[in-house]
């Protein structure tokens, strides 16, 4: 039967992945200052959804080691929701000490992927998730089902499009609010994404989806296309394009937060995001980093900026010496 539901609502929600996914597989490692910071930047240009932090192993990833600390220092606004990455019942329990507002899980369409990223099957991620699902759930927490390789995994190959399907009904079964739909090492085109979604719109409606591209091979705004016009109105970006994946050599983070409010801004419509300050938020991360700004949209507002910023220094020839 199917679910899938149209939805031409103009309105799109933004889910900030730039604090966790960004910075977790960034060489350069942020203090809790720098990322209380840039959350608090994100918030202000006006993302109301900011994943920031991940209650994982430190040794693995010591990039989110203060995730506990970060969530207790977080400024709590009623219109911004922070999320949190748990792989386990440890990181779950973590969460809920934290206040996360609400909970990601991972899973893959791939046993290679699972693995080498959780060191478990496919099969075995959804049983470990099952509880945590339900202890969130009886708390009131929602839960994020993310489900990477949705088209092709570094060691498995492409994945077939009634695979996505199946794997993303089997997380909307097991209780997850939402599925993100994850290109995690950027390879997909137009091509491509387009039957992987309308495969998992046969079984889910749109309003239960979000997308999450990778920019690896700078596809990644072009496969939003084909999710806009299917009616799926989450999607998921990094703030300066932000992050990679550590299991795929040269992928580029997620697709950049500016490209993508310019992009929706240019076809009419609403995000509540003021552009211009999120630039200036990607502008500033890239900074503290010391690595290059990832975003096209937001090298070309700083320049245009620093141009304006000169002009205005710059004396009146028609002005008379004091």
């Amino acid at each position: 039967m199917n679910r899938a539901q149209e939805n031409r609502d103009d309105k799109v929600s933004l889910v900030e992945m730039g604090p966790r996914d960004g910075l977790q597989n960034e060489a350069a490692t942020l203090s809790l200052v720098q990322r209380l910071e840039l959350i608090a930047r994100l918030a202000e240009s006006g993302l109301q959804r900011i994943e920031v932090g991940a209650f994982v192993s430190p040794k693995k990833v010591p990039q989110m080691a203060d995730s506990a600390a970060l969530f207790d220092a977080l400024p709590r606004k009623v219109a911004t929701r922070y999320g949190a990455l748990v792989p386990n019942l440890q990181g779950l329990q973590a969460a809920i000490a934290a206040r996360a507002d609400e909970i990601g899980l991972f899973t893959a369409c791939s046993d290679g992927f699972t693995r080498a990223n959780i060191g478990i099957s496919v099969e075995e991620s959804l049983v470990r998730f099952a509880p945590l699902v339900q202890e969130a759930r009886s708390l009131g927490i929602k839960v994020r089902g993310y489900l990477s390789t949705v088209i092709a995994c570094p060691f498995d190959g492409p994945t077939r499009p009634k695979r996505v399907a199946a794997m993303a009904e089997r997380l909307l079964d097991l209780g997850c609010h939402e599925i993100s739909l994850g290109d995690t090492i950027g390879v997909g085109t137009p091509g491509t994404v387009a039957p992987m979604l309308d495969a998992v719109l046969h079984e889910i409606p749109a309003g239960r989806l979000a997308v999450h591209f990778h920019d690896t091979y700078g596809q990644g705004l072009a496969n939003l296309l084909p999710a806009l016009e299917r009616g799926i109105r989450t999607i998921d970006s990094s703030v300066a394009g932000l992050g990679g994946c550590p299991y795929a050599p040269g992928a580029s983070g997620n697709v950049a937060s500016e490209e993508v409010v310019y992009l929706l801004h240019g076809l009419g419509m609403s995000t509540g995001v003021d552009l211009d300050k999120l630039a200036a938020t990607g502008q500033w991360v890239s900074e503290q980093l010391g690595r290059p700004n990832g975003s096209r949209v937001g090298r070309a507002l700083h320049a245009n900026a620093e141009r304006l910023r000169t002009r205005l220094c710059q004396p009146s020839p028609h002005s008379s010496p004091h």
